[in-house]
């Protein structure tokens, strides 16, 4: 067997088959473009997979060595990557600039970074393992802009109608382009150094030649705007950095706008975190302890056991134990079933987040009949699961060694499980009022009262629902 055969042998006894067998034939017959930067969601799309079997089986290939893991951080205008590195301890900035969309972006692990998988040179070669080797305009559609921007398969021909001019320029080279320019807002953009120059083209035109230069380097800062007329221009572009360049000149209207406006589902550093498959494999290796990763929202769903000291001494430590270990596995199952993680667990409690309310409710149900299942074998109610669940902002964090979750939203969900009652799911106002969670239990008949509460170390009153 070849080393490729013996990695796919390893994959197939840790991920699902199916999904396996999939990646196995990209890997072995896709293009080369199929096998840089894959977004997850998407390929599990394409070959109708279920998204958690395929995340888990990538995440998997991604350990033994089929793929390397990549984090990019996005910029939410454009779709363009505005770094990149191979764990998400690389995201250090408070603040990221992209200089196509002349904008600054606070980095949140919700929408701006995403997490890819390339195929490893062991593997097989392809061409973005060498992206100076790119074709200019491939290395904007495999390099710069992120999995989340669907770009056409006719790109070149979309391109077309917006690009005025596009040239390669090697370390240290100058270029004279001599071009027409219109009536437009014009951009001169390059994708490996992000240098970028805004030109406003309006007025008489002229018949006058206009001349601009323009240096593109790595610490190359926006111009301000320039105004010229329509007509014709002698750009000369300067390449002062240590690697091939591309830069283009386009115009910037509703071609291009509608070209990046095309977006899809990426697999989210959020989601990731969340994922059990990944704190299973990954475990501490995820941030250094001074990061604090900002998280606009996140579903936290704390579970307790009431009673348990009692249990032990009702029933013995060892017969308590078994049921306490039952009740852990069947949570943990139910939580990886509905896209969620298992933070930790504390004593008989269990914290979990999960990428949206609706998983976290349709989990809290799960677990509400499993606990009644498990007490109907035993023939007694020993095992009384309270609930409580909330959704908000937070900051990710590496505490004690582990990845964790810190913020108000964290305590809210927890002191809203302490309210909870046996066999009752205890939820915020930020829970019930998603759409999602509505259907859930408008389909499931549950009912819900509502009261004002006001939660130790909250300082204010927080109306809390009871899903009965």
């Amino acid at each position: 067997m070849s080393e490729v055969d013996v990695l796919f042998a390893t994959l197939r006894q840790a991920a699902d088959p199916r999904t396996v067998e999939c990646i196995e034939n990209v890997v072995i017959h896709g293009l080369d473009r199929d096998l840089n930067r894959i977004n997850a969601l998407a390929f599990a799309d394409k070959h109708h997979l279920d998204e958690e079997k395929t995340i888990a089986a990538f995440l998997h290939a991604a350990r033994i060595g089929v793929f390397e893991m990549t984090w990019n951080v996005l910029c939410p205008g454009c779709g363009g990557v505005l770094d990149s590195g191979a764990t998400l301890k690389g995201v250090v900035q408070d603040t990221y600039h992209c200089a196509l969309c002349a904008a600054g972006y606070e980095p949140t692990l919700d929408e701006m970074v995403e997490v890819t998988f390339t195929v490893n040179p062991r593997v097989r070669r392809i061409a973005a393992h060498e992206p100076d080797l790119l074709p200019p305009l491939e290395y904007y559609r495999q390099i710069f802009f992120s999995s989340g921007v669907d770009l056409p398969e006719n790109l070149e021909a979309k391109f077309a109608r917006i690009m005025l001019e596009m040239i390669e320029l090697a370390p240290g080279e100058k270029a004279f382009v001599s071009l027409q320019l219109p009536a437009h807002f014009v951009i001169i953009f390059d994708a490996v150094t992000h240098s970028a120059q805004f030109i406003d083209v309006k007025g008489e035109p002229t018949d006058e030649r206009q001349n601009l230069s323009m240096v593109i380097s790595r610490g190359h800062a926006l111009n301000e705007t320039l105004t010229l007329r329509p007509g014709l221009l002698r750009l000369t572009l300067e390449n002062h950095s240590d690697r091939r360049v591309v830069p283009n000149v386009c115009v910037a209207g509703d071609d291009l706008h509608e070209l990046l406006g095309r977006r899809r589902g990426f697999l989210t550093a959020k989601r990731l975190l969340t994922n059990q498959s990944f704190r299973d494999i990954y475990r501490t290796d995820t941030l250094d302890v001074d990061q604090r990763l900002k998280i606009t929202s996140l579903t936290f769903l704390f579970t307790d056991l009431r009673g348990s000291t009692a249990l032990y001494e009702r029933v013995g430590d060892l017969a308590a134990f078994d049921l306490v270990r039952a009740h852990f596995r069947v949570l943990h199952e139910i939580v990886a079933t509905e896209a969620g993680a298992v933070v930790k667990t504390i004593g008989d409690a269990v914290m979990a987040t999960f990428p949206s309310p609706d998983r976290a409710v349709a989990a809290a149900l799960r677990m509400r009949q499993a606990m009644l299942r498990l007490n109907a074998e035993h023939g007694s109610d020993d095992l009384l699961l309270k609930i409580g669940i909330h959704e908000g902002p937070c900051l990710a964090v590496n505490l004690n060694d582990r990845q964790d979750y810190f913020g108000q939203t964290v305590n809210i969900a927890s002191r809203v499980q302490g309210l909870a009652d046996p066999n009752v799911i205890m939820t915020t106002e930020a829970i019930v009022g998603d759409a999602q969670v509505s259907e859930i239990l408008r389909n499931s008949g549950i009912s819900s009262a509502s009261r004002m509460e006001e939660l130790q170390g909250i300082g204010r009153e927080v109306r809390i629902f009871a899903l009965s």
